[in-house]
């Protein structure tokens, strides 16, 4: 059966890895460096899947430019050092992202991550040779924007109706049909399935092995229009 897909654009952090608790605990220590109120948990999971910088003017709104500079550079401090408990990839990430690239897919990762935040993931996980392409924030717009994803889509020379967008978060979802992509999402990251749905995904998996048999299972082939 011919795919309906050649190319599957993942996030990262909450869709491959685990970060969320490292995510958090990293804002909430950047707030308290940088003298502002510590945020909640769930306020810093909401912001999980933006651009830092658009992170950060979301949760402290009244900071002026200088002051959302200091608390990135606080954030990422405490990202790239070893003061908070690592992330984690997923069960089954591994092996799904190399049963596609076996399979012949194309694939590539549109994340909120920074370039120097998500090449040293990809380095420490060992996925870095299976992905084609990757687009950061700190390189274009922060998703929800399609940009991201266009210039993915144009270095791969794919259109829109052959890429698939896989995340965890409404912006995952919002991003690919700003670009006129088809998404789905799966539930173990941050925001819920229902959520998901109301925000444009046509499936929501529970978690990577169960995408993965449906990829590779050829029912993304048979997808409604």
């Amino acid at each position: 059966m011919d795919k309906r897909y050649e190319l599957v654009v993942f996030d990262w952090d909450g869709t491959l890895m685990d970060s969320e608790a490292r995510i958090v605990a990293c804002m909430q220590r950047a707030a308290a460096d940088s003298g502002e109120v510590v945020p909640s948990v769930a306020a810093a999971r909401d912001i999980i899947g933006l651009g830092l910088d658009e992170a950060v003017r979301r949760l402290f709104p009244d900071c002026d430019a200088h002051g959302v500079a200091g608390l990135v550079d606080a954030y990422r401090t405490h990202w790239l050092g070893d003061d908070v408990d690592p992330a984690v990839m997923f069960r089954g990430a591994d092996e799904v992202v190399a049963r596609l690239h076996e399979d012949g897919w194309l694939l590539a990762v549109a994340t909120g991550k920074s370039r120097r935040g998500l090449d040293k993931s990809l380095d420490d996980s060992g996925l870095a040779r299976f992905f084609h392409a990757t687009r950061c924030a700190d390189e274009t717009f922060s998703k929800p924007h399609p940009m991201m994803l266009e210039e993915i889509l144009a270095d791969l020379d794919t259109p829109p109706q052959r890429a698939l967008v896989v995340g965890d978060t409404e912006y995952d979802m919002q991003m690919a049909g700003n670009a006129g992509v088809d998404a789905v999402g799966v539930a173990h990251g941050v925001h819920s399935a229902e959520r998901l749905l109301a925000h444009g995904a046509r499936h929501c998996f529970t978690d990577l092995p169960a995408l993965g048999d449906w990829l590779l299972g050829g029912a993304a082939a048979s997808m409604e229009g």
